[in-house]
């Protein structure tokens, strides 16, 4: 039984083009490598190492930076001890209507100082500007030593020059030292990522990004186990380098260096709209859909390759879009606008009144917040 599913799953007629087999890429030539799968167990216990490095790295690195820009902590407001709200809390943070006018009448509390307790209670929870500066000072950090190491490899490939090289010869192609190199280490931040996730700053679109972490470990295994390394370290490539920005950007902001993050936000906007809209699909996806058709011709695991990578041209579009909607609002406010993902709930009156209810008819005015994002770089869309 078990040998018939993983006989099912490691079928060579999905994975491999026609007239190769699994035994003909586990004996190479004298001084040839080829990937094998077992290989990026290795990144399991280097993501472990990754996160330990990111800990090191925001405490002995990016706080100190922080402190020099004065970035700091800051004191969180806390709200007025409770028991009844705070055993709801822990179980709903956000009440909704009905909630809202069962606990009224409970605590003879106005509905809207109730409300106040809530959003005050969440922002408890929600980490300080420093935090998030030190978690894109270290993504920022990791994105531009991985884009210079890509770029000083692919620099000397024939395959960034002429694409038509990542399929000449294929699946026959030797593993080099830079190629494993690159593809462990984005291997294990991804799985960092997914793990840090529940530590992190916790954002609106948790779960998508959650499965986005996912489907990118899931691509990088899939493309070094069926050694298309060559088109992976292209798309990989191109898909950093935007991101870099878009920390940079998000660096600035919270520095509140309001015309670098506009400069920033710009060039990131640029760099995305260049990779992700021009040289992805009409260079790499080009590439994979066309030309290996005509070199080595489709099967299966192909279909299924180029169905992915059309699925990730499409969030591109879509996230495009959501990035010309903030930079057209900078247009006409003259900065980068809130990101709609915002993990801070802004209010200036957020207060929960430890006496009596005030007048309801003496309602706070709402200041502007001088809090500003950009769309996170959890956009890593690989």
């Amino acid at each position: 039984m078990t040998s018939s599913i993983s006989a099912w799953i490691w079928s060579e007629r999905f994975w491999l083009p026609e007239n190769v087999s699994w035994a003909d890429l586990v004996r190479p030539p004298p001084g040839v490598e080829y990937p094998r799968l077992e290989d990026m167990l290795y990144a399991l216990p280097l993501s472990v190492g990754v996160l330990l490095l990111r800990l090191l790295f925001e405490r002995l690195v990016a706080k100190p930076c922080a402190h020099i820009l004065q970035i700091q902590t800051g004191v969180t407001r806390q709200a007025q001890p409770n028991a009844v709200l705070e055993r709801l809390y822990q179980s709903k943070a956000c009440p909704d209507t009905r909630q809202l006018e069962g606990l009224s009448k409970q605590l003879d509390w106005d509905e809207r100082k109730i409300q106040r307790w809530f959003r005050v209670r969440r922002n408890q929870d929600r980490p300080s500007v420093q935090t998030k500066f030190c978690e894109s000072m270290w993504r920022f950090t990791f994105y531009l030593v991985i884009f210079v190491y890509a770029i000083s490899h692919l620099w000397v490939s024939p395959w960034m020059w002429d694409t038509r090289q990542c399929w000449y010869n294929y699946p026959f192609q030797p593993l080099s030292p830079g190629q494993y190199t690159y593809y462990i280490a984005e291997l294990a931040f991804y799985l960092s990522l997914m793990l840090s996730q529940f530590t992190d700053i916790k954002r609106k679109d948790f779960i998508i990004m959650l499965v986005h972490h996912l489907a990118t470990i899931l691509l990088i295994t899939f493309s070094y186990g069926n050694n298309m390394l060559r088109a992976g370290t292209l798309v990989m490539c191109v898909h950093d380098a935007s991101d870099i920005f878009l920390e940079a950007a998000k660096l600035a902001n919270y520095a509140k260096y309001q015309k670098l993050c506009d400069s920033m936000f710009v060039v990131f906007s640029i760099s995305f709209f260049l990779t992700r809209l021009v040289i992805f699909p009409f260079w790499i996806v080009y590439s994979v859909l066309f030309e290996s058709w005509e070199i080595i011709g489709p099967y299966r695991a192909w279909w299924l390759l180029n169905g992915l990578l059309l699925v990730l041209q499409t969030l591109h579009i879509i996230w495009f879009y959501l990035i010309t909607r903030i930079a057209i609002k900078a247009i006409f406010k003259g900065k980068v606008t809130k990101d709609d993902r915002s993990d801070i709930e802004s209010s200036s009156e957020e207060e929960v009144y430890s006496g009596s209810d005030k007048n309801p008819s003496q309602t706070p005015k709402l200041k502007d917040s001088s809090h500003t994002g950009v769309r996170n770089g959890e956009m890593h869309d690989h």
